[in-house]
């Protein structure tokens, strides 16, 4: 068996298969993107809540107050109505 002419063959598959993706990344291709105008509602409407605060402080105020000077009182009953309604909710 002769090494040498192993290389030889080895060299030629490998040139021709540098050839062949030269050939194959020169062809020109071009890739389209298309955005749905539901897709762009969704960008714009996330446009606008990135320029919206997270907690909205107008609402929160009071009952921060109310909690500082120890005035806050939450009704048990309604709480626990409120918890069961949506734990029922999330079950269906």
């Amino acid at each position: 068996m002769r090494i040498e002419a192993y290389n030889q063959v080895q060299q030629v598959y490998q040139s021709k298969k540098v050839n062949q993706t030269q050939k194959a990344g020169t062809a020109s291709h071009s890739d389209q993107v298309q955005i749905s105008s539901f897709g762009k509602d969704i960008q714009t409407a996330k446009a606008a809540l990135a320029g919206c605060p997270d907690v909205r402080e107008e609402r929160i105020a009071s009952i921060r107050e109310q909690i500082r000077n120890g005035s806050y009182r939450v009704d048990n009953a309604s709480f626990a109505e409120k918890l069961i309604s949506k734990k029922y909710e999330e079950m269906r």
